[in-house]
């Protein structure tokens, strides 16, 4: 793993320690926050399915499977196996469910929605959606899944709320490897970005926010943030440091006839680009031209 990854690893980990008096209590108010959840399901033994599941999976099993979960609760494993990835029920009602709580608890008129893609490492070839690409966990491209996440940040908190598979083209397009895994027959390829503003549309309505913000793979497409700019959103995300920015309102240097027109560059995106490596800048200049370094569009309406 490269040392930067490895820094921000060690980084999260710190900031992941828990207060010892958070757990206590728990799992009575696991069951408290499990209610609105489990009422949407159409059985009753679904009922018991899910707590069981949602208890193993905040438990101090090191494997999180169904099978030790089942184990865990002295169940036998094919019911809860059959739950989870045989029974007909649909999952989208609850991230609803979520996305309510979440603005009723945390909502504020200032709160950003987060849109990140995040990898899985996987060992396998049979899992939805996996196959080797970059795996921002390994700091690599690696055999892994990806998941594009939609968060909460309100009020000083923040928290999960909706998540979309990615699928890539070659299993969108592999009928007998789409049937083999069970992926449903309206499921169809869609980019990273269109499955983040799938999520914006469903659950942007339910949050409040002033802003979204997202990472250098959300930042880098413009047809992105265009249909943000469409939608109204104010955002705020990275982009690569070796994007070129224009500056609109600046005259464009006089033309030599040969090759393609030059463009002028912001004050900013030139400094970064003319500081020699090794250089040292001290104060607020050293700020601007650190900040050009990760260049980050700011969009309003």
């Amino acid at each position: 793993m490269e040392r930067r990854f490895a820094a921000r690893r060690e980084q999260l980990l710190a900031d992941a320690e828990v207060d010892p008096r958070i757990p206590r209590g728990v799992l009575a108010r696991l069951e408290r926050f499990l209610d609105p959840f489990v009422e949407l399901l159409q059985r009753s033994e679904q009922d018991g399915h899910a707590r069981t599941y949602a208890a193993g999976l905040v438990s101090g099993l090191k494997y999180k499977n169904v099978e030790s979960i089942a184990y865990l609760h002295d169940q036998e494993r094919e019911p809860l196996q059959q739950f989870i990835g045989q029974s007909p029920w649909d999952h989208r009602p609850w991230f609803a469910a979520l996305a309510r709580q979440v603005g009723q608890e945390l909502g504020t008129s200032d709160g950003v929605l987060v849109l990140d893609p995040s990898a899985f490492p996987k060992k396998g070839a049979e899992s939805v959606g996996v196959q080797r690409q970059w795996c921002g966990r390994l700091g690599k491209i690696d055999n892994c899944q990806v998941g594009v996440y939609l968060a909460y940040v309100g009020g000083g908190e923040q928290a999960l709320v909706d998540v979309r598979l990615y699928l890539p083209k070659e299993w969108a397009s592999d009928r007998q490897r789409r049937r083999k895994a069970g992926v449903p027959k309206e499921v169809r390829f869609r980019t990273r970005h269109e499955l983040a503003l799938e999520m914006l549309d469903e659950r942007g309505p339910l949050l409040p926010h002033a802003w979204v913000a997202g990472d250098d793979e959300m930042g880098r497409c413009s047809w992105f943030r265009e249909k943000l700019r469409s939608r109204g959103e104010c955002y705020l995300l990275a982009v690569p440091s070796n994007t070129s920015v224009r500056d609109l309102l600046a005259p464009d240097p006089p033309h030599g006839g040969r090759g393609r027109p030059a463009r002028r560059r912001s004050g900013m995106a030139a400094a970064a680009a003319d500081r020699k490596p090794g250089s040292r800048v001290d104060g607020a200049q050293g700020a601007a031209r650190e900040a050009a370094g990760f260049v980050a569009w700011l969009g309003t309406d």
